[in-house]
């Protein structure tokens, strides 16, 4: 394409969830209630962790990055979009949409390979006991905090590059409510299938990266549950991983399906509630699913009600 043709946009327009006016009261208030309730629970969980010094632990320690990240990119997209669903002007400028792409990217490519550490976090604790600490020590953990963090902005920095520098043209409206790479190659005049290469690439590498990480840590957890001879002991040790599990079946599932589905079966307005899953009601879930099966926090939580009512 000539640049000479390329139109320099200094803005986007959202086309947002639905022109439905019927739709948009009830649409508003639930999904307020969900980023509320994830802003509350995320929040609430880093604060509790770092207040609780019983939560001082490696698992608790990935599960405060986790609350981290669910809050991030969910803080990146949830406020634009609600505030969007009564606006008449939509626009986001173009380092906006720049910006917001980049965070929302870097915290949840950061996700998906925390939850293979977590994985591994576990396959520690059940297979060794005794030398976990050990094994998983501050400077272990702060590490492979470093290296996921690391690996997740350096794939956010090369896909926003690449894609705001597309030459782009005709209408500047996304018909999206959050700035993500298939609706932004609609508005593209560029070839962009170096773009797709590199999505598949790089993202294709995170994925399969944490889901092999996730597998092969479980594979190892079931053998060394098996060896454990009580059979209350080998559910004690498989209850401690079901919180995990979920997080991962939930957050993976929607992410494989939006993006590594074949283009002929692409459809925006499924894109949208796919998205709108993974990002704002999966970072709400995530700490809920941590909580209400986790004694540890209950009774954490429970120090905390005690202290603030004396």
């Amino acid at each position: 394409m000539d640049e000479g043709n390329c139109s320099s946009f200094t803005q986007f327009v959202f086309v947002g969830i639905t022109n439905n006016p019927g739709m948009k009261v009830t649409l508003f208030t639930m999904f307020l209630v969900v980023y509320f309730i994830n802003l509350l629970a995320n929040l609430g969980m880093i604060i509790l962790i770092r207040m609780d010094s019983q939560l001082h632990t490696p698992v608790y320690y990935f599960l405060s990055h986790l609350s981290f990240c669910d809050l991030c990119y969910s803080t990146a997209i949830g406020p634009k979009m609600l505030v969007d669903i009564f606006a008449k002007n939509k626009s986001i400028p173009f380092s906006g949409c720049t910006l917001q792409f980049f965070v929302s990217c870097a915290f949840v490519d950061s996700e998906c390979l925390l939850l293979a550490v977590m994985a591994f976090d576990r396959y520690k604790a059940i297979s060794n006991p005794l030398v976990y600490a050990v094994s998983m020590s501050n400077r272990v953990c702060s590490g492979l905090m470093t290296g996921v963090y690391m690996v997740g902005i350096a794939g956010a920095l090369v896909h926003t590059t690449l894609a705001f520098r597309l030459c782009f043209c005709g209408s500047n409206e996304i018909n999206h409510f959050f700035c993500d790479l298939p609706p932004l190659f609609l508005l593209s005049c560029s070839d962009t299938q170096i773009n797709e290469l590199v999505i598949f690439t790089i993202f294709g590498f995170i994925e399969l990266s944490s889901v092999s990480g996730v597998l092969v840590s479980y594979c190892y957890i079931i053998l060394s549950v098996m060896r454990i001879r009580s059979v209350e002991g080998r559910f004690k040790a498989f209850s401690t991983c079901t919180s995990h599990l979920a997080a991962v079946a939930i957050f993976q599932g929607t992410l494989l399906f939006t993006y590594f589905r074949p283009s002929s079966s692409y459809s925006l307005d499924q894109d949208k509630m796919t998205s709108l899953f993974y990002t704002l009601v999966s970072p709400m879930l995530n700490p809920l699913i941590y909580s209400l099966r986790n004694q540890d926090v209950k009774q954490a939580l429970e120090k905390l009600k005690t202290k603030t009512c004396f």
